[in-house]
């Protein structure tokens, strides 16, 4: 019987990634032409562990930093998001395991300004830990955005 692998098996199974393939078909119509970065797990957890405290950064950031790594166009939305959501998990995994220096998933956003609602723990330790850390954080409807978020970004 196979067994399911660990959220830090996960972020170090590379699958052949990062690579760079050309966009075409569908992805087309959606991101245009040119080439898209498709990174490794453990390449969008470096920069996310990048990210000093009382800082932020947005998937979108990671996606600009991917391209300008390996000359592409763009960065992947879908994998660049599901590689942030694996870091999540993992860094959860180590604290778990009594690591104190775990990657600072929290202070990554969703699109702009938005907590990640998928990330381990949910908004509610999000908001608690980005508070503590200087963010405000409001509610809109159901979502949870950092007030200002602009003036916190890290430089790309």
């Amino acid at each position: 019987m196979k067994t399911k692998k660990s959220w830090i098996e996960k972020l170090h199974d590379n699958k052949d990634l990062p690579k760079v393939v050309k966009i075409e078909g569908k992805m087309s119509t959606r991101w245009g032409t040119g080439t898209c970065a498709i990174p490794a797990p453990i390449e969008v957890n470096e920069i996310m562990r990048r990210v000093p405290k009382g800082k932020l950064i947005t998937i979108n950031q990671i996606r600009e930093i991917v391209a300008k790594k390996h000359k592409a166009n763009i960065g992947c939305p879908i994998t660049t998001g599901i590689f942030a959501w694996i870091s999540a998990g993992a860094a959860e995994e180590e604290r778990a395991r009594g690591k104190k220096d775990i990657t600072p998933y929290w202070r990554t956003l969703k699109g702009e300004e938005e907590l990640n609602p998928k990330y381990p723990l949910g908004i509610k330790f999000q908001k608690e830990i980005l508070e503590n850390e200087g963010h405000k954080i409001i509610q809109k409807g159901k979502k949870y955005f950092v007030e200002n978020y602009q003036e916190k970004l890290i430089v790309v």
